[in-house]
């Protein structure tokens, strides 16, 4: 990609940012766009980048690497423009040169690791889908999650959710959801009964260690303090009850997951939410193979099911949760979503 794309990038990027809610974080890209030149290494790398900018994300890994910075205390100069002040896309270039040559090398080194967001808000929207296949089946969960990240809604029954009127799980949880509904109401009748959950992700992050931790936080736009309050929250939640999480390339995981199942007695749930359009077409068709074939195989004692949370239209600014069922292999599509979790449009 030339320059020129690069910064046509980062002004998408900041309308993105605009429609899911992120003022700051949009005027950030808009500053980044004007100021970023060969006078840094973080200026020449990112003008340079030698992939594709919006597959590898490459502006939202600007934004963390200096989200980071904030967050440790690292740049005075950087905190002045962040949140909770009040800045405009010129204050922020103003401030944006002198304090990216000052961290030069943390920020470079920052843009190294693709952008992760474990975005709690999601597991509201996948709550649904579950009670769906467990009404449906009668049966226990065996849950199978890629692209996990930290592993933090494989842990989404200990949630407390409002939906309306309407909730559900442990009222006394510490991690409270409670997405606008939009449409018709939501369905929560039913249990869930987790028999065996289990995630993987190419490259999962260990709650334990202070630097993942600080990675996983400096992902969460500035601006939207709720969010990094609920990613605060379901970190403490898992240090208790730490979910089993394997680095493992997705197909291979699916594959093994899906051989190692028992064979009856509870409904194998593979599931993601916003992972599927970074995965290689080849590791796409080899899951969806996998499932197929399982699927074949599946019975009413032994049901297999695919729950994704997953854009279907790039055009459009949400995401379609749909669900697929064997015997059978149905696929429905159950709700429109925000991508974050803010609201739910449940049409199923």
């Amino acid at each position: 990609m030339d320059e020129r794309d690069i910064r046509d990038h980062f002004l998408a990027q900041a309308k993105a940012c605009d429609g899911l809610g992120s003022p700051f974080t949009a005027n950030l890209c808009r500053a980044l766009a004007k100021v970023l030149d060969a006078n840094t290494r973080t200026g020449r790398a990112v003008l340079g980048w030698p992939g594709d900018a919006r597959a590898d994300g490459l502006a939202l890994r600007v934004c963390g690497a200096l989200h980071a910075l904030v967050l440790t205390g690292a740049s005075e100069r950087l905190a002045v423009i962040y949140p909770p002040n009040q800045t405009s896309v010129s204050e922020i270039a103003a401030v944006l040169p002198e304090a990216i040559a000052r961290s030069d090398e943390q920020i470079v080194a920052g843009l190294a690791g693709a952008p992760q967001t474990n975005e709690i808000a999601r597991s509201a929207m996948l709550l649904p889908g579950f009670l769906t296949i467990a009404r449906e089946t009668g049966l226990p969960l065996d849950l199978c999650e890629i692209g996990a990240s930290a592993g933090l809604n494989l842990l989404f029954d200990s949630f407390h959710y409002r939906y309306g009127d309407a909730d559900w799980g442990d009222p006394a949880s510490p991690v409270p959801l409670a997405p606008e509904v939009r449409g018709h109401a939501v369905p929560l009748g039913g249990a869930i009964n987790v028999r065996h959950r289990a995630g993987c992700d190419i490259a999962p992050f260990d709650i334990a260690d202070a630097a993942a931790r600080l990675r996983l936080r400096s992902y969460v736009w500035a601006d939207q303090t709720a969010r990094l309050a609920r990613l605060d929250a379901a970190l403490s939640l898992a240090e208790k009850v730490q979910p089993l999480l394997v680095k493992a390339d997705a197909a291979d995981f699916v594959e093994k997951a899906l051989a190692a199942r028992q064979q009856q007695g509870g409904a194998f749930v593979l599931y993601h939410s916003i992972m599927w359009q970074y995965l290689p077409r080849a590791t796409k068709d080899a899951i969806t193979a996998t499932l197929e074939q399982a699927g074949r195989d599946a019975t009413a004692v032994a049901p297999i099911a695919r729950l994704r949370m997953e854009p279907c239209d790039p055009t459009k600014q949400w995401a379609v949760l749909s669900l697929t069922l064997w015997p059978g292999g149905e696929t429905r599509r159950l709700a429109n979503c925000d991508y974050h979790g803010r609201w739910i449009e449940w049409i199923g």
